[in-house]
């Protein structure tokens, strides 16, 4: 017994966003010392949670 598989097309592809915005992210603090990564990932956890 053969199963149909319907055809549907994507409007969001998560897979690529995550590596764009894993990217992006890597760039930003590429040179960053760890008290600087604290404090950036401090300063975004807030900016999120305001949102």
């Amino acid at each position: 017994m053969k199963t149909k598989s319907k055809k549907t097309t994507k409007t969001f592809d998560a897979v690529k966003s995550m590596r764009e915005i894993r990217d992006k992210i890597s760039l930003e603090i590429a040179d960053m010392t760890f008290e600087q990564l604290k404090a950036y990932f401090k300063r975004h956890k807030l900016q999120k949670s305001k949102s």
